[in-house]
C-alpha cells in the first residue's frame, strides 16, 4: 500500500489507512515505537509497561536513592 507524507508544523506526519490501522488495534492516542531497520523506517505498537506505585518503590534500592535537593526558601504557604 502506498501513501503520502505531509507537513505537520516542523515534523512530517503519515496517514494510516483505517484498515492497516485496526490490524494490529492502533488507535489515536496509541504510543508507537519508531526505528530504522535496514534502511526502513518501522512502526511498531509500543509495549512499553506501565509501573505501579508500589512496583517503582519496590525498584529503589540504596544505590539509587538520592539524597534530599534543596530548591531554595519557600515561596508561599507551604511549611516543611
Amino acid at each position: 500500500m502506498f501513501t503520502n507524507i505531509a507537513k505537520w508544523g516542523n515534523s512530517l506526519a503519515i496517514r494510516i489507512p483505517q484498515n492497516l490501522a485496526k490490524e494490529i488495534d492502533l488507535a489515536e492516542g496509541s504510543e508507537v515505537e519508531l526505528e530504522i531497520i535496514d534502511g526502513s523506517l518501522v512502526l511498531k505498537l509500543s509495549k512499553r509497561k506501565n509501573y505501579s506505585l508500589d512496583e517503582m518503590v519496590g525498584g529503589i534500592t540504596p544505590g539509587n536513592l538520592h539524597g534530599e535537593i534543596h530548591s531554595g526558601a519557600a515561596k508561599g504557604k507551604e511549611i516543611w
